[in-house]
């Protein structure tokens, strides 16, 4: 895959995060209203991966994640694979940056992590609301 492309994907990721994060109200996802449970959070755990690099050349793991960290502050958009494979983007939770910077830190690492599950045109992703080191994933 080119550069070109990856670049592409990690900034169309990057321009989606705001929408996400805002627009959340009244979707379903998996037969459930998700506007209906506002108030309910979701854990997740898994390795955190800067997309840029796994979505390119399947980068993950121990031996990339210097990378991955390096990656990430540099604004590629991170997702947390899950053991089954799934991919969940990582998205800001504007109220809450705290809690993504946290998770930004943990790139290339086993991580739990909460927040509000959404699904919109095929994409799941989290609005993190907390990150920790550990758990299942890898």
């Amino acid at each position: 895959m080119s550069k070109s492309i990856i670049v592409a994907l990690a900034f169309g990721l990057a321009l989606a995060t705001p929408v996400l994060a805002h627009d959340m109200g009244g979707m379903k996802m998996g037969g459930m209203k998700m506007g209906d449970e506002s108030g309910k959070t979701t854990t997740v755990k898994g390795e955190i991966v800067d997309l840029a690099c796994f979505m390119g050349h399947g980068a993950k793991g121990a031996k990339h994640a210097h990378c991955a960290k390096g990656c990430i502050a540099g604004g590629a958009p991170m997702g947390l694979l899950e053991a089954n494979g799934n991919i969940v983007l990582l998205v800001n939770d504007h109220e809450k940056e705290d809690a993504f910077k946290a998770a930004q830190k943990l790139g290339g690492e086993a991580a739990t992590v909460t927040g509000h599950l959404v699904k919109k045109g095929g994409l799941t992703a989290l609005v993190v609301e907390s990150a920790v080191k550990g758990g299942a994933g890898k």
